[in-house]
């Protein structure tokens, strides 16, 4: 993802080749969350929804910007006080029709941009913040600011005068990224420690966290749970750095929620845990099957075959964020504060009959083989371990990580009632299929990779010989434990 959103640039954009920032020092009001302590600080004043002036964002040479505001697109320039005079003069005009100003974090991310684009919509001035430039031209009202959230000085400058934050960035959610724990924590838990921070400090009354339904399922069925029936995994349990670090970071978001600002307001914030995301451009779960479909790597199906999940429209998920931070706000009676939130489409998927639209499309059936979900689970644990072992060498194709057999192989659902309930939050009706046919026109022609990386026929035989392997390792497991 990435330092963009939970399913995102998709969100989800890598990371880029940064170097890794430590955390800013200020101290919070004191909390804990899987082992991380903090203190309180003083802070500065601004009132909510107020009209502040410009902030002067200032970056460093290396950092590229590209904005647009009123219909105007100006040039990058790499010089800092040419890069803050531009956006000093862009936000001033946008902020003359403002509502408000917020940040999005992860905003060049497929969700984190989309997020953005709506606010930017109902009027208000937004800063898309991310490592990753968007894949789109910035819409009307908003600016896009290259940056790393865990760089804390330049995110202390982007959020002056800023009403609200949304932190969507994030990073290993899926594929070969889950498997880099040091960039997944130092962003997921080092990032969102900043973000809370620079709320502190900049007196942002109102922060919106962007978690995941990983943090409470750890492959033991679940069956429309809710925000009070199911707990937290406990941070051993977890088997991928996502999971965990998503978890320790949502408790330090909920932690802080009611700390005093300087001004005499109090910070409000609140969670939502979305579940997989889709929706038209969507390229990181749609690709990646379409990928391994087209390869023929998913022609098989494992685990309960009536097991079912949710997903949730992009739309619906940009609605239940916007929704949320109106929560936050004293005309809300500040509802949200403090809570969080399921959010999906309001029903549950077979995965497999859920993708038939794609499998349909791209002219194959759907998997109709079924393996153990010990030989998938067992077969993921040996190609994580080469795929990082031979990584300097050669990619080895990751088709499925052992997050992920069990998040397919096993049920689990989750109610939104209480995002009903209390956010108003009501989803609308979409079709996959629909996605599937804008996805399918928009891809491009793959690109050949460099000698270095597998062909697709290479990587399907080392797939089938790491399989063949794990069978003749559990056979011959079973005999060893009959004699």
């Amino acid at each position: 993802m990435e330092l963009c959103g939970p399913n995102m640039s998709e969100s989800g954009g890598s990371l880029c080749q940064v170097k890794q920032l430590p955390c800013h020092t200020a101290p919070l009001c004191r909390l804990q969350a899987g082992g991380h302590h903090m203190h309180n600080l003083p802070h500065l004043t601004h009132p909510p929804w107020a009209n502040h002036p410009a902030p002067a964002v200032v970056s460093s040479p290396a950092v590229a910007i590209r904005h647009r505001v009123n219909g105007a697109t100006a040039a990058s320039c790499s010089s800092p006080d040419c890069t803050a005079s531009r956006l000093e003069e862009e936000v001033a005009l946008a902020r003359g029709t403002s509502k408000g100003k917020v940040v999005v974090t992860g905003g060049g991310g497929y969700f984190g941009f989309r997020l953005g684009r709506e606010l930017a919509r109902q009027g208000l001035s937004v800063i898309l913040l991310d490592m990753n430039k968007p894949p789109c031209d910035v819409p009307d009202g908003a600016i896009f600011y290259q940056s790393d959230i865990r760089d804390y000085p330049s995110l202390y400058k982007v959020c002056e005068g800023v009403d609200c934050i949304f932190h969507t960035a994030s990073y290993g959610m899926s594929g070969p990224e889950q498997l880099r724990k040091e960039q997944v924590e130092s962003v997921n838990v080092g990032g969102t420690n900043n973000v809370i921070n620079v709320c502190k400090e900049r007196s942002i009354p109102r922060l919106v966290y962007t978690s995941t339904i990983n943090v409470v399922f750890a492959g033991k069925p679940i069956e429309d749970g809710d925000e009070d029936s199911v707990a937290y995994v406990p941070p051993d349990v977890h088997i991928d750095h996502y999971s965990r670090t998503k978890a320790i970071a949502e408790q330090m978001v909920l932690s802080a929620n009611g700390c005093s600002l300087k001004g005499g307001e109090l910070l409000q914030t609140c969670v939502l845990r979305p579940c997989g995301i889709y929706g038209p451009e969507e390229r990181r779960h749609l690709h990646r099957v379409m990928v391994n479909v087209e390869r023929r790597l998913f022609s098989f199906r494992f685990g309960d075959p009536q097991a079912r999940m949710n997903w949730v429209h992009v739309d619906n998920l940009v609605l239940a964020h916007t929704l949320a931070a109106e929560a936050l706000t004293l005309k809300k009676s500040c509802a949200a504060s403090g809570q969080v939130y399921f959010i999906n489409d309001g029903v549950s998927v077979n995965l497999f009959e859920w993708l038939t639209p794609l499998f349909e499309k791209l002219g194959y059936s759907r998997p109709l083989i079924n393996l153990p979900v010990s030989l998938v689970y067992s077969a993921a644990i040996l190609v994580e371990y080469l795929h990082v072992a031979l990584r300097p060498v050669v990619t080895v194709p990751l088709l499925f990580t052992r997050s992920e057999v069990r998040n397919i192989a096993v049920s689990h659902t989750f109610k939104i009632d209480k995002a009903h309930r209390e956010l108003g939050y009501c989803p609308k009706l979409y079709s996959l299929a629909d996605s599937v046919e804008q996805y399918l026109k928009s891809q491009k022609p793959c690109s050949t990779s460099p000698f270095f990386n597998l062909s697709w026929t290479s990587q399907h035989l080392i797939l089938l010989l790491l399989m063949g392997l794990i069978v003749v390792l559990l056979m011959l497991s079973c005999i060893f434990c009959q004699n």
